[in-house]
């Protein structure tokens, strides 16, 4: 599924590394989320800090 920003240009999650809190997430992964958490990283891209405030940890 293609992604878009405001002005129209493509953009492609699978270029963005992934921020080692969604590695240690249990959403990571899970199909039903992946367009959540790709629009959440691709927001955040030139951020110098990631939150994410759909965050569940393994621990919980």
């Amino acid at each position: 599924m293609p992604y878009f920003d405001d002005d129209g240009n493509e953009l492609n999650p699978n270029l963005i590394s992934k921020p080692q809190l969604c590695l240690s997430c249990v959403k990571n992964n899970m199909q039903s989320e992946e367009v959540l958490c790709n629009l959440n990283r691709l927001d955040q891209v030139n951020e110098n800090e990631f939150k994410c405030y759909a965050y569940e940890s393994f621990d919980q």
